[in-house]
Parts: C-alpha cells; structure tokens; sequence
C-alpha cells in the first residue's frame, strides 16, 4: 500500500544516502533505505530469540547446504 504524505528531510543526508544506495530518485532512496532499516531490525529480533546456538557445523558440511540448496 503507497500512502503519500509530506516531511522534511535533510537534503544532505538525502543526496548521501542516494549515492550510497545508488538511488536515481529520492523515493527510491527513501524505500531503499526504510526497507534495509526494517530488515536489519527483524535480523536483529531474531537473533535476541535464537540467542547464541551451537550448531555444531564445519565449513565443509556448511558448504554442502549451499550446494543442497542450489
């Protein structure tokens, strides 16, 4: 769902964040940058849940899912 709506944001900060996420327009600049935020937090909540697991793996059977998963 788009919502339009009007804010104010600093045109420094806005150019920088184009530039670093190669954005062509300000609103792909501002979707781009509120979905790798949204992302970043949900990572975050769910390694608080997962905490710190012992998997147990080696590189090699790490390696051997990458291949399973192709």
């Amino acid at each position: 769902m788009l919502v339009r709506t009007t804010i104010d944001v600093d045109e420094d900060l806005l150019r920088e964040a184009m530039d670093l996420l190669g954005a062509k327009t300000k609103r792909e600049a501002v979707r781009r940058s509120l979905e790798s935020l949204v992302q970043e937090r949900r990572r975050e909540r769910l390694r608080a849940k997962l905490g710190m697991m012992d998997l147990d793996l080696s590189l090699d059977s790490l390696e051997e899912m990458r291949q399973d998963q192709r």
